[in-house]
């Protein structure tokens, strides 16, 4: 497997276990539907959360989250779309992004923003 694929698993990984923590229910990793992805699909109550998660070892190009375009998001929202008809959800959803930075010998940083795709 190539090293970016490994960096992104292991960045889903660590975003998967620090939502748990912060009391969301992991409902399901990797949903795919078309040519659509999507990293993470949480729950907390009666919210349906659709995560993109985005890892970097650097912030030279720009921090992780910049990297979630429109065009991203649009797929992430069509396999959203996909995923609520066919589980017939009917309670609230949201879109997120958890950014994770990798510094070099340090702690890396893990941001959660929520309603990432509101304008």
């Amino acid at each position: 497997m190539a090293a970016h694929n490994d960096l992104g698993n292991w960045g889903e990984d660590q975003a998967a276990a620090f939502l748990v923590q912060k009391g969301f229910e992991i409902v399901e990793k990797n949903y795919r539907k078309s040519h659509s992805e999507i990293d993470l699909i949480v729950k907390k109550d009666k919210m349906l959360i659709f995560v993109e998660v985005k890892t970097r070892t650097g912030s030279k190009f720009g921090m992780p989250e910049e990297f979630v375009n429109v065009t991203k998001a649009r797929l992430i929202m069509r396999a959203a779309e996909n995923y609520i008809f066919d589980k017939d959800w009917h309670y609230d959803i949201r879109f997120d992004i958890v950014s994770i930075l990798i510094q070099p010998s340090e702690k890396p940083e893990i941001y959660h923003i929520e309603d990432a795709f509101c304008k």
